[in-house]
């Protein structure tokens, strides 16, 4: 058995959706109109993520440890994905070892922490 599905809870569904098709390459999923309110993306691996809007503006809160990952290739990839962050305004920290990882955390648009890690 395998997980394959993810529900987020967001302030915007769309803006989150297009903010993770540019930097992790989630794909939308065919046949489905994104909005605000609801979207649908999947990666290669047959993971789906929906993204469902937050009736109550501002009211997205998730527990401070929780997070999704996205686990790259390399060190060299993790920093890559951080200075493109960085270039385009996004304030993240520079990527640190932790727990045995060359990592870095920061929320993302919609309400969430994503962390980077090689």
């Amino acid at each position: 058995m395998n997980l394959n599905h993810l529900n987020l809870t967001v302030d915007d569904a769309l803006e989150t959706a297009q903010f993770l098709e540019k930097y992790f390459d989630l794909k939308p999923r065919e046949g489905i109109r994104m909005s605000s309110r609801f979207a649908i993306l999947h990666d290669d691996n047959g993971i789906v993520l929906t993204l469902i809007k937050d009736y109550e503006p501002g009211e997205v809160k998730y527990p401070s440890s929780f997070h999704i990952g996205f686990i790259q290739e390399s060190e060299e990839r993790v920093n890559e994905i951080n200075q493109r962050l960085k270039d385009d305004g996004f304030d993240v920290p520079s990527p640190d070892r932790i727990h045995g990882a060359w990592t870095f955390y920061f929320k993302a648009p919609g309400g969430f922490t994503i962390e980077v890690l090689g």
